[in-house]
């Protein structure tokens, strides 16, 4: 089995790819970046170039022996659609999942104009849910991106909301994840960005889920949202369609 994770909108990890390049300022304290440079120092052969962009071959094909259906985060340690991925191997990537259908597929990137480059070339069966992360207003062009996708169910990532997403359009996008920055050098998040973003999937009937304040210490802020969780979510190998736009 992958890895199991603490993430509350996943259950499982699978990291064909590790490592990763800096590219916008929602990398500047990357949780994974860290990851890694504690697990090279643990001797961990995945890590051994650390934070370096590495291929995985002989784990492409590891969902094919799982045989309980997970909810599994693709590459939570790396980004599928960054440059030193070669076209094969995402070809390959999304081959397993296609013959994986238990399994459901989350995917994320920051690469939008790569991932909307490469998605006429690939087989987008219903199981594999594709994201962006949306940091700040900078990014909102990703949005429209993924919007051009044909993934069955499309959602964002906001984490680490450092800035205000105003005028995020969710039409055709069915889940929003917000979310704090955490750890060292966090930066902090306004209750008003997040409501921006939560007023906005009310209006276009996305699904939102509020994962948490972040900080320092996020065990210390949790997960209340004006006094409650929020954890919706798309239903696992379900194709969600109420406001796709088509």
């Amino acid at each position: 089995m992958g890895t199991y994770s603490t993430i509350e909108w996943t259950e499982v990890t699978w990291n064909p790819v590790t490592g990763c390049y800096k590219i916008s300022q929602g990398c500047k304290h990357c949780y994974a970046e860290r990851m890694a440079k504690r697990l090279k120092a643990m001797g961990s052969a995945r890590y051994e170039n650390e934070f370096q962009p590495t291929l995985h071959w002989d784990l492409v094909d590891q969902p094919l022996r799982w045989k309980k259906g997970k909810t599994v985060f693709v590459n939570s340690m790396s980004d599928l659609f960054q440059d030193d991925v070669p076209p094969d191997f995402i070809g390959a990537v999304f081959r397993t999942m296609a013959a994986t259908p238990q399994h459901t597929y989350q995917i994320l990137t920051k690469r939008s104009t790569r991932l909307l480059e490469l998605a006429p070339s690939l087989h987008w069966p219903d199981n594999v849910w594709m994201g962006v992360s949306v940091e700040d207003g900078r990014a909102l062009n990703r949005v429209d991106d993924l919007r051009r996708v044909p993934a069955k169910v499309k959602f964002l990532s906001c984490e680490p909301l450092i800035g205000s997403l105003g005028g995020l359009n969710l039409e055709g996008i069915h889940w929003a994840i917000v979310g704090g920055e955490s750890g060292p050098g966090a930066r902090p998040m306004e209750p008003a960005w997040v409501d921006e973003i939560r007023l906005e999937a009310e209006r276009s009937r996305s699904l939102f889920f509020f994962k948490q304040w972040g900080g320092v210490r996020k065990d210390r802020t949790g997960r209340l949202l004006h006094g409650r969780t929020w954890d919706d979510m798309p239903a696992r190998r379900s194709a969600i369609t109420a406001n796709v736009a088509v």
